[in-house]
């Protein structure tokens, strides 16, 4: 497959359709990518593979026994934690 990658790559060089989507940027990371020939069907056929296996996976390892994870951890807790890890994806 190939590739080609062209770092700071003039903005005015971007066809118009990009080139508002980079509105008072310079230069930007070009990538170009050969994207594989797979028909709807086929995308289709091999995401309905992979959730039957995985579907298969979960179901020979028998029923999940949550009741270990009981009484350990309050609402509060789970909430703040939640926040906690919500926040960081804010920061970045």
């Amino acid at each position: 497959m190939n590739k080609i990658v062209r770092e700071h790559y003039p903005v005015s060089k971007l066809p118009e359709e990009l080139k508002k989507e980079f509105e008072g940027v310079a230069t930007v990371r070009l990538v170009l990518e050969e994207t594989p020939a797979i028909s709807g069907a086929a995308a289709l056929e091999a995401l309905e593979a992979k959730y039957q296996a995985h579907a298969a996976n979960l179901a020979s390892e028998g029923p999940i026994d949550f009741s270990r994870h009981r009484g350990k951890t309050t609402i509060a807790e789970a909430v703040a934690r939640v926040r906690e890890l919500r926040d960081e994806w804010d920061d970045e």
